[in-house]
């Protein structure tokens, strides 16, 4: 009698088991059918993407917090040419890519980098003492997920990087990872047509 309650247990308890793995699959297929592909380059000149307005007003209409606390508006960084990246602490790809963008804003002096957290001030702070960031960093919590969409990032996805002239025009953005190669390339171009 005991041995076949057991038996019992194991088989319900393997039925069910098996049912909510079933289950949480066919629901994590349904949900990865609808996403977007966030991780990949997109330029203004096309994309898979569905199309968006960028309105890069947006960026220079926001007033955040840097980690002391200061309220900065961001319209102080018209005037010369912008590289605008949207990461957050518990974005892998935004953490692997923190070092290579700072190694390039070392070496682009010309060339205005900033970091605009969609997360805590808290985890930012925590972060910056593990992997030191040269360029400023601001806060926008996850409200900056407005912001990032406002810049033409439709699905909402990090990192996000834009890139801005000294006029203020949007004139590429990266959904997804940087390459150091290749945002180093868009910069280039982003600064001979300032020359122009």
């Amino acid at each position: 009698m005991i041995r076949s309650m057991k038996r019992r247990t194991i088989i319900f308890g393997g039925a069910g088991l098996l049912a909510i793995t079933a289950t949480a699959w066919l629901a994590w297929q349904s949900t990865s059918r609808r996403a977007p592909a966030a991780n990949r380059a997109v330029s203004l000149s096309g994309s898979a993407t569905p199309k968006v307005t960028a309105n890069p007003g947006a960026l220079y209409a926001a007033s955040l917090p840097d980690l002391a606390g200061n309220t900065i508006a961001l319209s102080q960084l018209k005037g010369r040419p912008v590289v605008a990246n949207f990461w957050a602490t518990w974005c892998a790809p935004c953490v692997e890519e923190m070092p290579h963008l700072d190694a390039l804003s070392k070496s682009l002096p010309n060339i205005q980098f900033v970091g605009i957290g969609i997360d805590t001030a808290a985890n930012i702070a925590q972060f910056v003492t593990k992997i030191p960031v040269s360029y400023p960093l601001y806060v926008a919590g996850h409200a900056g997920i407005g912001l990032v969409r406002e810049l033409g990032n439709a699905a909402g996805g990090l990192p996000f990087t834009v890139l801005l002239d000294a006029e203020g025009h949007i004139f590429d953005t990266i959904l997804g990872q940087v390459s150091l190669e290749d945002l180093q390339k868009r910069i280039d171009r982003l600064v001979a047509k300032s020359k122009t």
